[in-house]
């Protein structure tokens, strides 16, 4: 083609059934535009000096006919029927659309080449065309590069459907007669891709595994590159060393948890010889609290929570903000009008998800959102998706009587409040009263009018008020679950205070279960929750209320989403209906760490269970005479003799109350004393 090119051969002609058209743009220097085949000439034009491979200049090969004037002389008895095959093989490609096409016409010299080009002073590229085995197979030389070799095998680059024998009658029509046939067919090709997938997929785990196997002893350097010498974990006493220094480089701890991860992935195979499995968690602990900010108290028991890999991934999610969501306040507006409005104001929005109808994630503002008018006019509120939850598991109906005993600021209980279409009460408690304020100005902001605002210790309420159809305990906890809005968390909490925040949620549990009724018709219910994931604050607070109140059990909570809690955690076993539970984390679901637990008061046995089945037990006597004397033994009760102690503990119980007893009718109950004798 280069020699072709270089004498000018004439443009090929078209068939004549479909003429071709040449394109009108003019690319590169082209001279001039071609308006037909038939009227266009050749060029005169001087002789040419080209390079050959060595770089040296020669003449131009001169025509057959001995003139290098003319380009075009040379080709004069080239057949037509040359130039028709040539054109019949553009037309594969340039008729497919049914537009002019887009085509060079013209040589080398119309597209502005200079003879000092890069291109030709490349070295000869040398093609291998195959051997005369790939003829013996049924593949010609020329077809050589038709195929492509994947895993040994020669793939044809035509489709497979030409001559695959499942595909040989796709064109046929179908009809009533072959649509079995057909369909049939289909099916079998659709069974033997599922085959190929398989093996493709069993083929490349495999290599997988060869190159993870490979790779296992290579170690990494910072930047994912293979460095040269292979890691070692620090000893205690070079622990000690790296501390007294002013503690490791930022990029060798990364280095070392992404190690340790990895080897504690497949301990057996990766991990040192004389080194213990635990060896390598202190260490992945120690660098995690060192590089995420942690005291190593929190780090590690954060860590227990989870397997490896999904502990580092917790930890990465605490340093990244949740979302900023805001709850639609139905007794106002609706969340449609709500979000139109938000953005004509320029506020980039969208639902939160399907599981709530009131909730909507912001993007991005460009005003502030907790200053628009619609947040003045207490059309929403702003409110973390967590704290949906709850209330979502609680479900309030209309004229019940509701407690919410941690309520400050108001998020839940407004939310309440909203789903009784402020019908019923809602008692909104909080023992802080500082804390009252922002309660009361969000009530009376969003239009609330069946709340009844208090300040009270949250174990006291038995004794101030009971007979509540639901209550809602969101207790005091570490907000361990709230680390990305309260970074302090991370160092400020120790083994004692989440002993003493355990044994206060247990005080506060049992008194939200006595303040319910069981009586009620429509409700019955405690949902107990926690802003918190340890196990201490959750869980094992949930196994205590089962034991101590064994009127109460779990039931679902009603929510769509989350994580099932702990029936067994290192060692300590729970009630099996402690699944029932739900927990949710900022990796997993992208919201606050969560804890949600639900349940039913109902009324309590005079007996326990434990007594009465003991006492449906008769004993057997073995004869009737021991049977009648057993009967006649019993003389009844004295109570002369009884009536000194039902006295002192009337007068105890109204001295605890801190009322005055009255004066004793009788002398006090007799002390026992020893005989002593001489």
């Amino acid at each position: 083609m280069g020699r072709r090119s270089k004498n000018k051969q004439l443009p090929p002609e078209s068939l004549g059934e479909e003429p071709s058209f040449p394109s009108k743009k003019q690319l590169g220097k082209r001279k001039a535009e071609v308006e037909t085949l038939e009227d266009e000439k050749p060029s005169i034009r001087p002789a040419k000096r080209v390079k050959d491979i060595n770089g040296k200049r020669k003449e131009k090969i001169k025509s057959k006919a001995g003139s290098d004037t003319d380009g075009s002389e040379g080709w004069e008895d080239v057949e037509d029927g040359a130039e028709l095959k040539k054109a019949q093989i553009g037309s594969l490609f340039n008729d497919s659309d049914n537009e002019e096409p887009d085509a060079f016409t013209g040589d080398l010299d119309d597209a502005g080449l200079e003879e000092d080009d890069d291109f030709l002073q490349a070295p000869a590229q040398e093609f291998d065309f195959g051997s005369d085995e790939d003829e013996e197979e049924g593949v010609p030389k020329h077809e050589k590069s038709k195929h492509v070799q994947l895993g040994g095998r020669a793939i044809s680059a035509q489709p497979e459907d030409s001559s695959d024998e499942y595909g040989a009658d796709d064109d046929e029509p179908v009809t009533m007669a072959n649509m079995a046939k057909l369909s049939r067919k289909l099916e079998a090709r659709a069974v033997a891709e599922a085959e190929l997938d398989v093996e493709e997929l069993k083929a490349l785990a495999a290599e997988e595994d060869e190159d993870e196997d490979m790779d296992a002893d290579a170690p990494e350097d910072t930047n994912g590159d293979i460095s040269a010498e292979p890691f070692h974990l620090p000893t205690p006493t070079e622990r000690e060393q790296e501390k007294a220094s002013g503690g490791p480089d930022v990029h060798l701890v990364q280095r070392r948890m992404r190690e340790c991860v990895r080897v504690l992935a497949n301990f057996s195979k990766r991990a040192e010889k004389g080194r213990s499995r635990s060896e390598y968690v202190d260490q992945l602990v120690a660098d995690i609290a060192s590089y995420y900010g942690y005291n190593e108290f929190l780090a590690k028991k954060l860590f227990q929570l989870f397997p490896v890999n999904e502990a580092i991934e917790f930890f990465e999610a605490n340093e990244v903000p949740r979302p900023v969501t805001i709850r639609t306040n139905t007794l106002r507006t609706r969340r449609r009008d709500l979000a139109q409005a938000l953005v004509n104001r320029g506020v980039n929005l969208e639902p939160i998800g399907k599981w709530t109808n009131l909730g909507l994630q912001v993007f991005e503002s460009s005003v502030p959102i907790g200053a628009t008018p619609e947040y003045l006019a207490g059309h929403y509120m702003l409110q973390a998706a967590s704290s949906f939850l709850p209330v979502i598991a609680l479900s309030p109906q209309p004229n019940e009587r509701v407690l919410d005993m941690a309520s400050a600021p108001g998020g839940k209980t407004t939310h309440m409040a909203a789903l009784m279409q402020n019908t019923g009460v809602v008692f909104a408690n909080d023992a802080n009263k500082a804390r009252t304020k922002s309660l009361t100005a969000n009530v009376h902001r969003l239009g609330c009018k069946s709340v009844v605002v208090c300040s009270y210790d949250g174990r006291e309420f038995p004794k101030v008020m009971g007979g509540f159809d639901r209550v809602l305990l969101d207790a005091p906890c570490s907000g361990t679950g709230v680390i990305s809005k309260d970074p302090s968390v991370k160092i400020n909490k120790s083994e004692r205070d989440f002993t003493l925040l355990s044994h206060l949620q247990k005080q506060l549990i049992l008194c939200a279960i006595d303040s319910v009724s069981p009586d009620s018709k429509t409700g019955g219910y405690v949902v107990y929750s926690t802003c918190s994931v340890t196990v201490d604050e959750n869980e094992a607070v949930v196994d205590y209320a089962l034991k101590k109140r064994p009127n109460v059990k779990l039931v679902e909570t009603d929510l769509e989403f989350g994580v099932k809690g702990f029936t067994q955690y290192r060692g300590k076993t729970f009630s099996p209906s402690v699944s029932l539970t739900r927990r949710f984390y900022p990796h997993v679901h992208n919201m606050d760490g969560f804890f949600v637990a639900k349940f039913k008061v109902e009324k309590r046995s005079k007996v326990p269970a434990t007594q009465g089945k003991e006492e449906e037990v008769e004993p057997k006597f073995v004869d009737e005479e021991f049977k009648v004397g057993a009967q006649e033994t019993f003389t009844g009760f004295n109570e002369e003799e009884d009536q000194p102690y039902l006295e002192e503990a009337k007068r105890k119980r109204m001295k605890a109350k801190g009322l005055r007893p009255p004066p004793r009718t009788k002398p006090a109950m007799p002390s026992k004393t020893v005989e002593t004798t001489a």
